[in-house]
C-alpha cells in the first residue's frame, strides 16, 4: 500500500513549543489520564452462541414470537412459511384492480419472451411457458416480494444451453437433452431451498455488484449475438457462446446463407420495439406501450406470414407449439447414474446466478416501497418453486428485472400480479399456442435482443470505474469473460475477482501516519487531512483492520517502515530522535494468536531501537487477548490508553523530560 510522506517542518517547529509542555508545568497539572477498561472472562458457550447468531440469524427472524402465546406463535409461524397467509386478510378490491392491470401488462410481455428464451436454452417453446405457468403461483403463495415477476430470464436460459449441450446434443438426444434439464432444475431449487434454511444467504453477496455489472452486461452482448442466426435466418450456426465462433458463424454464409425476409422483419420490429422502449422511458404514463408492443410484434408480424405464406419461401418460422398445460416430469428427473453429478453441477451455477439475479431485484423495489423482505426465507420460496417446476416440466425459472419493472410501473400491489400472469399463460397454452405457428424467428430474435440491451449498464460501469478501479477490473474481467471464453468461464472470473478483492483487503490492510488537527485533541490520516501536525520524537499509526495470521506479518512489516521512514526524515531535519510508537487500535475489531505473536514480536524489535509501544484505545476483544496471552503485561498496562490524545499527552511530557 502506497503512504506518502507528510512534510511541515515549519508546523513541527510549532508543534516543538505548544505540543510538549515543560517539566515544570507537568509536575504541577499532570496528564490526566483514563485507564482502558478489562472486560470480564469471555464465557466460550456465550461467545459461541453469539457467533452462530449473528452468522446465521443477523436478522432475529424469531423476534415476533417474543412475549406472544401459544396460539398467536403458532399462527405468526405458519404465516412465515406462507406470508400470502398474512397479507391476504388485509386485501382489498382496490388492490386487485392494481394487480389485475399489473398482471395482464407482464402476460402480454412474458409470452413472446418466453417463447424466445425457450429457444435459448435450446428447449421447445412451449418449455418456456410452463415455466411462467407453475413457477410464479408457487413464489406467490411462498416468496415475500410484492413486485417481483418471476418467469425465465435470458441469462439463465443461455447459461443453462451453454452447459446442457456440452453434455448432451439437443438435436441428436432431445429426449435425455430435456431429462438433464429437469434434472438440472431441481438441484437448482434443491440448492436454493437448502441456503434458505441454513440461513446462508450471506454465500450470494460474495458474488459482487461490480462483477454482476460485467457479467450481465456480457451475457447481453452474447445473446444478443446469438440471436444473429434467427434474425438473418442462418441455418447452420455454432453452439458456442465466444464473439469470435458466433461472429464467424455470421459471416461465413454472408452470399448465400441470409434470408432477406428475416433480415426485414427483424430491423423493421426492432426498430419498434426500441423506440416504444424509448417513449416509455421518456415518460413514465406511456409505460403499457412498452410492455405490449412484443405481443403486438409477434399478432402482426405473425399475420403477415400466414397471409403471404412467406414460410414457404424460406423464412424460418417457430412450427408447432404442443397445446395444453404442464406434463409431470417427476419419472423424467435423474435420480441415479452419471447424469446426476452433472445435473447437480450445472444446476448449483444456475441457482448462485438466478438467486444472485432474484434477490437484488427485490430488494430494489423493496427498497422503493418501503417495505423489506427476508433473504433466506426469499431463497426458500425460489428454491421450493424450482422444485415443484421441474416436476411440472419447467426450467429454471427466477426474478426477471424488466418484467418486474413493468409490474412496479402498471401499480402492482401484491403477488396476485403474478398469479394473474400465471392465469393468462395457462389460458394461452390452453386455447391460442396454435396461433404461434406462424410466428418467424426473426420477431422472437428482435424481442430478446430489445429485452437484454437494458442488461448493459453503462452508467454503473462509468461509476465503478470512477469510484473503484480494482472493482472495474472485476467488472471488466467479468464481461471479456463471458464475451469471449464462455458464460460460465465468465461466472468463474467475476467470483475469482471478487474473492481475490476480498483477499488483497485481508493480506494487504490500509495503515496511516497519524496528525494532530490543529487547535483540537483529535488525530487523523495525515493524506487526508494536510494541515494534521506530527509530534516530534513520537510516531503516531493507524491500522484500519483486524489482524489475524492472514495479514499480521504485513502488518508489523508496515509499521516498522512507517518508524524506519520517519527515524530517516527526524535524522535528516535534525529533530529529536523517535522515542515512542503509538498504534491507534480502535479500528482492529479482533487479533488471533498469529497477531499476538505479531505484537510480541514488534514489541521485541522497537526495543532494540529503544522505542517505547504504545497502544492506544483497543477494542473489547483485543483487549481481552492482550490479557490472556500476558502480553500487556510485557508492553506495560501504562502504555495502554483510552485515547491517543490521552498518549501523546503523556508521552511528549515523558520525552521532554528524557531530552
Amino acid at each position: 500500500m502506497g503512504h506518502s510522506i507528510h512534510n511541515e517542518q515549519e508546523r513541527e517547529t510549532v508543534t516543538n513549543i505548544v505540543m510538549i509542555p515543560s517539566s515544570r508545568n507537568h509536575a504541577e497539572h499532570p496528564p490526566s489520564v483514563h485507564r482502558v477498561g478489562v472486560p470480564p472472562k469471555l464465557d466460550l458457550m456465550k461467545e459461541f452462541k453469539h457467533t452462530v447468531k449473528e452468522t446465521l440469524f443477523a436478522d432475529d427472524p424469531l423476534r415476533n414470537f417474543r412475549d406472544q402465546p401459544r396460539s398467536k406463535k403458532l399462527l405468526l409461524g405458519i404465516q412465515a412459511v406462507f406470508p400470502i397467509l398474512e397479507w391476504g386478510r388485509r386485501y382489498s378490491y382496490k388492490k386487485f384492480i392494481g394487480d389485475l392491470i399489473a398482471g395482464l401488462t407482464i402476460a402480454s410481455l412474458a409470452i413472446p419472451q418466453d417463447i424466445g428464451y425457450s429457444k435459448l436454452a435450446h428447449l421447445p417453446p412451449q418449455y418456456g411457458l410452463y415455466s411462467s405457468f407453475v413457477p410464479p403461483l408457487v413464489y406467490s403463495i411462498l416468496g415475500s416480494s410484492r413486485d417481483i415477476a418471476i418467469g425465465p430470464v435470458a441469462v439463465i436460459s443461455l447459461l443453462l444451453g451453454s452447459l446442457l449441450q456440452e453434455e448432451i446434443d439437443p438435436v441428436l438426444n432431445p429426449v435425455e437433452y430435456y431429462r438433464l434439464a429437469f434434472t438440472a432444475t431441481f438441484f437448482a431449487g434443491v440448492t436454493q431451498a437448502a441456503l434458505g434454511i441454513c440461513r446462508l444467504g450471506f454465500l450470494v453477496d460474495f458474488l459482487s455488484h461490480a462483477a454482476i455489472v460485467g457479467f450481465m452486461a456480457g451475457a447481453a452482448v452474447t445473446i444478443s449475438l446469438q440471436q444473429l442466426k434467427g434474425f438473418l435466418g442462418i441455418k447452420k450456426f455454432t453452439t458456442k457462446t465466444d464473439i469470435v465462433s458466433v461472429m464467424r458463424s455470421v459471416w461465413q454464409p454472408v452470399h448465400h446463407g441470409w434470408n432477406w425476409q428475416s433480415l426485414v422483419i427483424g430491423v423493421v420490429f426492432l426498430s419498434f420495439l426500441l423506440a416504444t422502449k424509448h417513449i416509455a422511458k421518456r415518460n413514465k404514463r406511456f409505460f403499457w406501450v412498452a410492455a405490449i408492443s412484443p405481443m403486438l410484434s409477434v399478432i402482426v408480424s405473425t399475420f403477415f406470414v400466414y397471409i403471404t405464406r412467406a414460410d414457404k419461401h424460406g423464412l424460418p418460422i417457430v412450427g408447432g407449439i404442443t397445446k395444453g398445460i404442464n406434463k409431470s416430469s417427476v419419472e423424467k428427473i435423474y435420480f441415479s447414474g452419471s447424469f446426476v453429478g452433472k445435473g447437480f453441477k450445472i444446476g448449483l451455477i444456475a441457482a448462485f446466478v438466478a438467486l444472485t439475479e432474484a434477490i437484488a431485484i427485490g430488494r430494489t423495489f423493496a427498497a422503493m416501497k418501503d417495505y423489506s423482505i427476508d433473504g433466506n426465507k426469499e431463497m426458500v420460496a425460489l428454491g421450493i418453486m424450482n422444485v415443484v417446476g421441474s416436476m411440472t416440466s419447467c426450467y429454471v425459472a427466477t426474478g426477471s428485472f424488466s418484467r418486474s419493472s413493468v409490474n412496479y410501473t402498471s401499480g402492482c400491489q401484491t403477488a396476485v400480479s403474478n398469479i394473474v400472469m400465471s392465469v393468462v399463460v395457462m389460458l394461452t397454452l390452453l386455447l391460442i399456442t396454435p396461433l404461434f405457428h406462424y410466428t418467424p424467428n426473426a420477431i422472437l430474435s428482435a424481442i430478446i435482443i430489445s429485452a437484454v440491451l437494458g442488461l448493459i449498464d453503462f452508467e454503473a460501469a462509468w461509476l465503478i470505474w470512477k469510484i473503484d478501479k480494482l472493482d472495474f477490473v472485476a467488472c471488466l474481467g467479468a464481461f471479456l469473460g463471458v464475451l469471449f471464453i464462455s458464460v460460465e468461464i465468465g461466472l468463474l472470473i467475476a467470483v475469482a475477482i471478487s474473492f481475490a478483492k476480498i483477499l488483497l483487503h485481508v493480506t494487504r490492510p490500509h495503515t496511516a501516519l497519524l496528525g494532530n488537527i490543529p487547535s483540537t485533541s483529535i488525530y487523523r490520516n495525515i493524506e487526508q487531512y494536510p494541515d494534521a501536525i506530527k509530534t516530534p520524537g513520537i510516531v503516531i499509526t493507524r491500522i484500519d483492520s483486524a489482524i489475524y495470521f492472514s495479514n499480521s506479518n504485513y502488518v508489523r512489516e508496515r509499521v516498522l517502515r512507517w518508524l524506519s521512514d520517519e527515524e530517516e526524515r527526524a535524522q535528516q531535519m535534525d529533530r529529536p530522535p523517535i522515542q515512542f510508537l503509538i498504534i491507534e487500535m480502535s479500528p482492529v475489531i479482533d487479533i488471533d494468536t498469529s497477531g499476538i505473536h505479531a505484537m510480541d514480536d514488534l514489541y521485541k524489535s522497537l526495543q532494540k531501537r529503544e522505542v517505547q509501544l504504545i497502544l492506544a484505545n483497543p477494542g473489547y476483544r483485543v483487549v481481552h487477548k492482550l490479557h490472556e496471552s500476558k502480553l500487556n503485561e510485557l508492553i506495560g498496562d501504562d502504555k495502554i490508553f483510552l485515547s491517543v490524545a490521552e498518549a501523546v499527552q503523556t508521552c511528549s511530557s515523558k520525552l521532554k523530560l528524557d531530552v
